[in-house]
């Protein structure tokens, strides 16, 4: 049934998705002019945004949804530049540089998402369990939480985390443990790792992490594009 309601929004979002981006709501402080962001990164240096990829260089990037490998089978964004705000960005440095001590790697899989395009997730999948009700607004909007899972660095293959990325089952809950002990040991590492340098945890979520001291970001809704000359 689940599947069926999925495709079923799938073709409709191709029909609506714009227009329900465009008159999507929210409750929460968010910037929507690049005049404002500037402002913003003026009044506090931690507003700026970091290319995670100059900053981690050995970083590996899987961007979903500027492809259609994704659960929407749709492009959300386009020219997409994986990027947090300062402090999560450096955070992140220093658990690629821990990780890459036992042979492994980041692979990410979103940071920072514009708020229009959790309109548009937000239309498939209308549950607040596995995607970010526009009215609260999503943490990857204020460029602080990245979606992401471990490779090997010899290999470059995933490690097992018993799900793929946005899994909608319990399956992919991290208090789900009828699975494999390498699946349970690949999450506890993970989530220890994140967790040591200030990442708190989705517990429906495997792969998601957003940085403890959040309070205070605002969302931005502006392109890729627009954000070019904001970046790190």
């Amino acid at each position: 049934m689940f599947r069926f309601a999925l495709i079923w929004f799938a073709g409709y979002f191709a029909i609506t998705g714009q227009v329900y981006a465009q008159s999507c709501k929210t409750d929460a402080p968010c910037i929507y002019t690049r005049e404002a962001l500037r402002k913003s990164i003026d009044s506090d240096a931690r507003n700026k945004l970091v290319a995670l990829k100059k900053l981690i260089p050995d970083l590996v990037l899987d961007i979903r949804y500027a492809t259609t490998n994704n659960f929407t089978k749709t492009i959300l964004y386009h020219h997409p530049v994986a990027c947090l705000r300062r402090e999560p960005a450096m955070a992140l440095k220093q658990v690629q540089e821990e990780l890459n001590r036992k042979g492994l790697s980041l692979k990410l899989f979103d940071g920072f998402r514009p708020f229009a395009v959790t309109c548009r997730i937000w239309q498939l999948v209308p549950d607040r369990h596995y995607a970010a009700n526009p009215r609260k607004g999503s943490n990857h909007n204020r460029g602080v939480a990245v979606d992401i899972t471990l490779v090997d660095m010899k290999t470059g293959m995933e490690l097992n985390m018993g799900t793929p990325y946005d899994n909608f089952t319990d399956t992919a809950h991290l208090d789900f443990y009828n699975l494999p002990a390498d699946v349970l040991a690949n999450r506890k590492l993970l989530k220890t790792v994140m967790r040591k340098y200030g990442f708190d945890i989705v517990p429906t979520e495997w792969w998601h992490f957003q940085w403890k001291n959040r309070a205070g970001y605002e969302m931005i809704d502006l392109d890729f594009d627009a954000l070019k000359e904001f970046i790190d």
